[in-house]
C-alpha cells in the first residue's frame, strides 16, 4: 500500500472516530399506549418506586451520614406532591450503574487494535528493548 492512501485512510479514520465521540447517546424506546390511559395508576408506583429506592441499604446509610432517619425521610416523601413524585421517580430511573466503565474499556481496545492494524499494514514494526 502506498503511503498517501493510508495518509487518507488514517484522516477519515481519525474524523469517523471524532464524529463517534461527539455523538449524544439516546436510550430510545417504546412508549406503551398504557402510560397515556393510567396516569392516576402511575402516581402510586411512582410513590413505590420511590419509597424503595430509599429503602436500599447503601441509600440508608447515606442518609443516616446526612442525619435524616427512616421516619423524616417517610415524613418529607409525603409532603411531595404528584408531580414532584414522579421528577423524582424519572430521576431514579435515569440513575446508571458503573457510569460507562466497560464503554471506556472497549474504545481503548478497538484503539489500540487500530493503531496496530495500521502499523502492519504499513510495514512498521515495533521492538521492545530493555
Amino acid at each position: 500500500m502506498t503511503t498517501p492512501f493510508m495518509k487518507y485512510v488514517s484522516w477519515g479514520l481519525i474524523t469517523a472516530m471524532f464524529i463517534i465521540g461527539i455523538a449524544p447517546r439516546v436510550h430510545a424506546e417504546f412508549a406503551s399506549s398504557e402510560i397515556i390511559t393510567c396516569a392516576s395508576l402511575e402516581g402510586s408506583t411512582d410513590l413505590d418506586k420511590v419509597q424503595k429506592f430509599f429503602e436500599r441499604k447503601m441509600i440508608v446509610e447515606r442518609l443516616k451520614k446526612l442525619g435524616f432517619t427512616k421516619e423524616e425521610v417517610q415524613e418529607r416523601l409525603g409532603q411531595l406532591n404528584d408531580q414532584q413524585v414522579n421528577q423524582l421517580a424519572l430521576k431514579i430511573d435515569d440513575i446508571k450503574v458503573g457510569n460507562g466503565v466497560g464503554e471506556t474499556i472497549i474504545v481503548i481496545l478497538l484503539i489500540a487494535i487500530l493503531v496496530v492494524l495500521l502499523l502492519q499494514l504499513t510495514g512498521h514494526k515495533i521492538i521492545v528493548t530493555k
